[in-house]
């Protein structure tokens, strides 16, 4: 049953377009990756009957409560809500203290220019768009700044009908015009201005950081103004679609964004927290053992002798020792950054990790995460220190297997779990499999993490198969959501 679609009782005061708009959305949260059950969408029909529908915060999280389960999905929520509600409780309303009679007539004549009547918004010249920026800015008055960004988009954007261009665009060419670095040095004059230069370097900075953040709610406002006209344009499905980003679980990291990555440094710390429970908690409930005779016989006393409460022998599993080696060269150097974050992050549920690194010579780096919290600049440490070139800096997968062996090959043993890290793209090099082969004689289970799309493998350079055949399970892993689907398993 699709929970889009389920027919729930309309809130006081609400509309079927309402209910349209609500089976929209949620079916967009579903496409965007939020899981969304069937009971979560009658708990925020049922949750809507109890808030002001025309209190768009009110409304906004009462939607969130009940349908955003994790803080990772908080972006997307946002983005859909704000395209699918966008039309919605947007009032351009002046405050008491809007600064004076002139002011309001300049925001009267930006109002009116998207009624249809007459273009006195047009008509304003940029030199009047600007003060207008300017003194909005510098008096914090939100109710004209909305009204200054919908007169930039009206007078900048140059957005047409029917015409197929992403909001990027539609902002890029509002915020070239107006020059907010520009702005900002002009705010920053005007308050050293206004404070006779007789400023100490702390208070400039906070003035900084504050007019900073008021031009980041302009932005936010033009932005939201591009959404509101392409909604109305284009329909919210559409403009949801094309807006439609991968949740951080699920951004692959081969080909991530700066932005995108900077989204995945922030979910692994919850996710490695929350795994380390799970492992925990894993090992503490594992199966049982044997019957326990004697502790099954002392407990029956209070039941008269007879072994209502059987106790057993619980085991006591031994934490595995991790070994990773990961390959750190290229686009593959992120997977591998995210792979030894998440294994430092929980290794207090092994009993020993070491890493190793390589392009085509390989070094161990166990003692860059010793001694630090900070696993990030372990991580830099990586990077600039360890010697991993041993000719030209190429993947030579073979090279940096046999060296491992000659190396640190006798300290392996039964109790030792071996991860590799890579794509296997060895630049047509000798594949030096039996080294695989001969680790696999010696440790517990050895695994290969391949961040590349299962389809990708053994074309071109990828030689995976040679290496897999000697593994315990070559593992497709381009995602947080399958790192950490694997990660749990080794506990």
């Amino acid at each position: 049953m699709d929970a889009a679609n389920t027919m729930a009782p309309l809130p006081p005061g609400s509309s079927a377009g309402l209910l349209e708009s609500l089976a929209g959305f949620v079916k967009e949260l579903r496409a965007a990756g939020i899981p969304v059950s069937l009971t979560e969408n009658l708990d925020a029909m049922e949750a809507l009957r109890h808030v002001p529908l025309e209190d768009r915060d009110a409304f906004k999280y009462a939607l969130a409560a009940t349908l955003v389960k994790s803080n990772a999905h908080w972006k997307a929520f946002e983005t859909v809500f704000e395209v699918y509600f966008s039309l919605r409780g947007r009032q351009y309303r002046l405050t008491d203290d809007t600064g004076g009679e002139e002011e309001e007539q300049l925001i009267a004549q930006l109002l009116g220019s998207r009624e249809g009547e007459g273009s006195s918004a047009e008509g304003l010249t940029p030199e009047q768009l600007a003060e207008l920026l300017f003194r909005a800015l510098m008096d914090g008055n939100d109710a004209m700044l909305r009204a200054v960004a919908r007169a930039a988009v009206t007078r900048y954007a140059g957005m047409e009908p029917g015409r197929p261009v992403g909001g990027t665009y539609y902002l890029y060419r509002t915020l070239r015009q107006l020059d907010l670095d520009a702005v900002l040095d002009k705010m920053l004059a005007a308050a050293r201005d206004q404070t006779r230069g007789d400023r100490t370097e702390l208070e400039d900075r906070l003035a900084r950081e504050e007019y900073e953040a008021r031009l980041e709610a302009l932005r936010r406002e033009i932005e939201a103004e591009i959404r509101r006209r392409l909604v109305a344009d284009r329909g919210a499905e559409a403009v949801a679609k094309s807006l439609r980003k991968p949740l951080p679980e699920d951004i692959d990291f081969m080909h991530a964004s700066r932005e995108e990555l900077v989204a995945l440094r922030r979910a692994i710390a919850p996710l490695t927290r929350k795994l380390a429970v799970r492992l925990a908690r894993k090992r503490r409930h594992g199966r049982k053992g044997p019957l326990d005779f004697r502790s099954t016989v002392r407990h029956s006393l209070p039941y008269g002798g007879v072994p209502a409460d059987p106790r057993f022998r619980y085991p006591r599993p031994s934490k595995p020792e991790i070994v990773v080696i990961a390959d750190i060269s290229g686009s593959v150097a992120a997977f591998a950054r995210f792979t030894l974050q998440m294994v430092y992050a929980i290794s207090s549920q092994f009993s020993r990790v070491r890493s190793f690194v390589f392009i085509d010579g390989i070094d161990e780096v166990t003692d860059y995460f010793r001694g630090t919290e900070d696993i990030g600049a372990a991580i830099h440490r990586i990077n600039t220190e360890a010697d991993v070139i041993w000719v030209d800096g190429h993947s030579d997968y073979g090279h940096a297997f046999e060296a491992f062996w000659d190396r640190w090959g006798r300290e392996l043993n039964s109790k030792t779990t071996v991860l590799l890290l890579g794509d296997a793209r060895n630049n047509y090099h000798a594949a030096q499999a039996w080294v695989l082969a001969e680790v696999a004689k010696k440790v517990r289970h050895i695994y290969w993490l391949n961040p590349e799309p299962r389809s990708y493998w053994d074309t071109g350079d990828s030689i995976v198969s040679q290496y897999a055949t000697h593994c315990d399970g070559a593992h497709e892993c381009r995602n947080l959501k399958q790192l950490e689907r694997f990660v749990e398993q080794l506990g």
